[in-house]
C-alpha cells in the first residue's frame, strides 16, 4: 500500500476545485443517461435545490434535536409525508436514516428487540426473507446474530408465499417481502405475506426503498400496482429511500412503524454515560442536517403533482426501453416488473460480454447473475440517451457474436470463476480479496 504523507501546509482553494474535477474524469455518467444505476436524476432544477438546501445546512448535526430544532422540524415533516403517502395513520412513526441500508438495519433491530421483549423463550432468532431481498437483511442477520432462512421464487420471480408460509416456526421474529425486488423489479406478493404474517402474530417489513416514491404515483397514472403499505392490515414497517425515485441528495431514507410503541424497540439509550444522558434513535450517532434539509426542499419543491409528472416520463422512457430489449432476438424481461427498474436476459446471448463491450462505449452497466442478466433503472435523465443505448447494444451484441473469443476476459471471466466455484465460502472469499483491493491504494 502507498503511504500517502499527510499535507504539511494547505492547498489554494482553486486547486482543490480544479482537482476536484479532474477527479470526477473518469466517473459514471449519470447526468447525460449513460448510468442505468447508482444515481437517480430528477433533472437539475431539483440537483440545484438539493445542492443550495445541503450546503445550507452542512454543519448541523441531527444528533441533538435541541441543538437544531429547525431539522427535527424538518425531519418530522419528511417522516409525516412519506408515512401519508405511504397509507399511514395518526399513529404512524418513523425516522430519517442514511439510507435504505440503515433503515433496514434498524427493522431488523427492532423485531429482534421486540421479539426480545415479548417472547423471551427464543433462544436463535430467524427471519424470513425471499432470496432477492436486499443483502441488508443478510447484513443485519449477520450483525445481530439472526438466522436468514430464504424464500424461493416463483417462476414468476417472486417470492414464493407458500413456502413461506412453511419456512415460520416458533423462532421466527420477522416475515419480508419486496415493492419491489431490485434484481428484476418484481413485487413479492406482499398483501399474502402480511396475511400470513399476521395469522403467526409476527412482524412483516415491505421494503419499498426502490418502489416507495414511484409506486403510489405510478398507481394515480393507472398502472395495475397492488397494495403494498400500510392500507394493508398486516404491515408493520416499511424503508423508502428519499435518495431514490424521491430524488434527494445522497444519504436519505425513511424507516417507517405503524405504532411507536413498537417503534421504540429500534432506540438506543444509556443513562450512566459520564459525558451524560445519552439516546439515539437510529444506528448513525451524527446525522447530516445537510442530507434532511435537502430531502425536505424537494418534498416541498415537486409535490404529488410533480412526482407524478417525473413519473409519467419515467414510464414512458421505460415502455420505450422494454419495448425495444424484446424487440431483439434473444434478450427477454424477467418476470412481470410493473415499474421502472428491470432486468433483461438471454440463454443464447453472452449478456456479461455485452456489457463489457457497452462499457467501452461510456455506458456504465449493472449485471446479475442466477440467472445472468442486464439490469436497468429509468429516469428522466434516460429520454435523451434511449435510442443512441439501443443502437450502441445492438452494435455490442453483433461485436460479441462476431468475435467471442475477444471477451474472454472481464467480467465473463469473474462472473463465470465465481459460478464455477464448488463451494460458496471460496466465493466470499474472492470477493473479500476484490473489496479490500478496490479499497486500498496500490
Amino acid at each position: 500500500m502507498v503511504q500517502y504523507q499527510f499535507p504539511v501546509s494547505g492547498t489554494a482553494k482553486a486547486q482543490i476545485l480544479e482537482q476536484l474535477q479532474a477527479l470526477r474524469g473518469a466517473d459514471a455518467n449519470w447526468r447525460d443517461g449513460r448510468t442505468w444505476s447508482l444515481v437517480y436524476y430528477g433533472g437539475e432544477e431539483i440537483s440545484d435545490l438539493t445542492r443550495q438546501a445541503y450546503q445550507l445546512f452542512s454543519q448541523e448535526n441531527g444528533l441533538n434535536p435541541g441543538a437544531f430544532p429547525s431539522l427535527r422540524q424538518m425531519e418530522t415533516e419528511v417522516v409525516s409525508m412519506t408515512a401519508d403517502l405511504l397509507g399511514g395513520g395518526s399513529g404512524t412513526a418513523g425516522n430519517m436514516t442514511s439510507g435504505g441500508t440503515e433503515s433496514i438495519l434498524m427493522a431488523v433491530k427492532t423485531a429482534r428487540d421486540y421479539a426480545r421483549a415479548v417472547r423471551p423463550e427464543i433462544s436463535q432468532p430467524e427471519i424470513v426473507l425471499p432470496v432477492t431481498a436486499h443483502p441488508a437483511f443478510s447484513k443485519a442477520a449477520a450483525y445481530f446474530d439472526i438466522k436468514p432462512v430464504y424464500v424461493p421464487l416463483t417462476e414468476e420471480y417472486r417470492a414464493d408465499a407458500a413456502v413461506a408460509r412453511q419456512l415460520i416456526n416458533g423462532n421466527t421474529i420477522l416475515l419480508v417481502g419486496s415493492a419491489p425486488a431490485y434484481p428484476h423489479g418484481v413485487m413479492d406478493p406482499i398483501e399474502e405475506l402480511a396475511g400470513i404474517a399476521a395469522q403467526h402474530q409476527i412482524p412483516f417489513h415491505v421494503d419499498a426503498c426502490l418502489g416507495g416514491f414511484i409506486l403510489p404515483f405510478l398507481k394515480d397514472l393507472g398502472v395495475p400496482i397492488p397494495d403494498f403499505d400500510f392500507r394493508i392490515p398486516g404491515v408493520t414497517s416499511m424503508s423508502a429511500d428519499l435518495h431514490k425515485y424521491g430524488y434527494a441528495s445522497k444519504g436519505a431514507s425513511v424507516v417507517l412503524y405503524r405504532e411507536d410503541e413498537y417503534r421504540q424497540h429500534q432506540f438506543y439509550v444509556r443513562s450512566d454515560w459520564p459525558g451524560g444522558l445519552f439516546a439515539s434513535p437510529t444506528m448513525a450517532g451524527t446525522r447530516p442536517g445537510g442530507a434532511i434539509a435537502a430531502a425536505w426542499a424537494v418534498l416541498k419543491l415537486l409535490g404529488r403533482d410533480g412526482y407524478s409528472r417525473l413519473a409519467d416520463t419515467t414510464l414512458q422512457i421505460t415502455r420505450r426501453l422494454k419495448e425495444a430489449l424484446i424487440a431483439i432476438p434473444g434478450l427477454h424481461i424477467l418476470g412481470d416488473p410493473l415499474m421502472s427498474v428491470f432486468a433483461a436476459g438471454s440463454e443464447v446471448l453472452n449478456l456479461y460480454a455485452v456489457a463489457d463491450e457497452l462499457e467501452s462505449k461510456g455506458w456504465h452497466m449493472d449485471r446479475q447473475h442466477l440467472p445472468p442478466s442486464l439490469h436497468f433503472m429509468v429516469t428522466q435523465a434516460h429520454r435523451e440517451s434511449v435510442d443512441v443505448f439501443i443502437h450502441d447494444l445492438q452494435q455490442a451484441i453483433a461485436a460479441v457474436a462476431s468475435h467471442p473469443e475477444a471477451y474472454a476476459e472481464g467480467t465473463t471471466a469473474m462472473y463465470g470463476m465465481v459460478g464455477s466455484l464448488p463451494d460458496s465460502s471460496l466465493a466470499h472469499g474472492f470477493m473479500r480479496d476484490y473489496l479490500s483491493s478496490m479499497t486500498r491504494r496500490n
